[in-house]
């Protein structure tokens, strides 16, 4: 699953956004990048707060009176560590970063993200927009240029054209954006025109806001709030739809109406076990080992398992089911299939799982009481 972190601050961001694809490595990718706001000739300098350390790496301090004026990016096809050597010389306040899984268009570096347009908007993406053919044919006929093969450059694109034919105000060229975007998706964008601005979207896939220091006024996006676990524990979950304007000092989520709404806030504390590959060869190894003790402490988490747990008209719903389908991919498909021996064996009723990504493409007949 492809990896999301984003930050604005008053100090050098690279290492914290480089940090967290790190902490994201468990979930596998092909290629990695970041793209940041160049940091001109400074006015004044003044030290980043004292965060902690991330893997070794000190946050270090940047300039605090500049405007940003162009928009870079360093992408690699190797792991995270190679593109930290690459990036380890880069000072920016404001930036995106991503590990990728490849959908459309083979793992290479022109396929990588960030996806700039006109070096004026970068985006990252992850999920997969089901009509961007349509919208690239479009885009083509207005004079975009495209040079991937990913699905992903097509957001870019759209987005451009409606900063550059609206007002010019990132957030809202966001929203007229995803407006005409059909799947799943969580994206973060920046603009070479707005420093210290970062517009973060989610339909289908998390992104969750994570909250800096007051006094300080940094803020971040990721899509797992254990990527900014070494610069913040207070998080905010974005809903279905919602879409989040985060600027230095200020966080201002919408729903998909426009209208600005209210999250809550979250202390989530993982400890560094959580993320770190400790003494397994790899990830799967590591998750394959750790899942008795997954189980534990989600059960230990519940007071009572009742059917309360699967929403509040669940205790009207579930005994008037007559079987269970279950939809599933990658290893939760695997759990799905123990699940159904316990169902079937427990609850008597019949069980069947099917490949999620497979079952929408096509022409099913579902049990109506499922």
């Amino acid at each position: 699953m492809c990896g999301i972190v984003g930050a604005v601050a008053e100090w050098n961001i690279v290492p914290v956004l480089l940090e967290g694809l790190r902490r994201l490595e468990y979930r596998g990718y092909d290629s990695c990048g970041i793209a940041y706001l160049e940091i001109g000739a400074a006015n004044e300098q003044q030290p980043a707060p004292q965060l902690k350390r991330a893997a070794g790496v000190e946050i270090g301090a940047a300039n605090t009176q500049q405007l940003a004026s162009e928009l870079k990016r360093v992408r690699s096809v190797a792991r995270v560590g190679e593109l930290t050597q690459r990036a380890s010389a880069i000072s920016s306040l404001t930036g995106i970063a991503h590990t990728r899984w490849a959908t459309h268009g083979e793992p290479s570096e022109s396929n990588a993200h960030p996806h700039f347009s006109h070096d004026e908007i970068g985006v990252v993406h992850n999920g997969i927009i089901e009509n961007f053919e349509p919208l690239r044919v479009r885009l083509k006929q207005s004079g975009y240029s495209f040079v991937t093969q990913t699905d992903s450059e097509v957001v870019a694109h759209l987005i451009h054209s409606h900063y550059t034919n609206g007002n010019g105000d990132l957030l809202e060229a966001v929203q007229s954006a995803v407006g005409e975007m059909q799947g799943a998706y969580a994206i973060a964008v920046v603009s070479a025109r707005e420093p210290h601005r970062l517009i973060g979207a989610r339909a289908g896939s998390p992104l969750v806001v994570g909250l800096g220091d007051k006094s300080t006024g940094e803020n971040f996006l990721a899509s797992d709030a254990s990527a900014l676990q070494p610069v913040t524990q207070r998080f905010q979950y974005l809903e279905e739809g919602d879409l989040v304007d985060v600027r230095l000092g200020s966080v201002r989520i919408v729903d998909r109406n426009g209208a600005t709404v209210e999250r809550a806030e979250h202390v989530v504390a993982l400890g560094s076990d959580a993320v770190e590959l400790g003494p397994y060869s790899h990830y799967m190894q590591k998750e394959i080992f750790e899942q008795p003790r997954a189980i534990s402490d989600t059960l230990e988490s519940v007071a009572d398992i009742t059917p309360a747990l699967f929403g509040e008209k669940a205790a009207d719903i579930l005994p008037a089911c007559d079987s269970v389908l279950i939809l599933a991919a990658g290893t939760s498909y695997y759990a799905g299939l123990i699940a159904r021996y316990w169902l079937e064996s427990i609850a008597g009723i019949p069980c069947q799982v099917e490949i999620a990504s497979e079952y929408r493409y096509r022409d099913s007949v579902p049990n109506p009481n499922a």
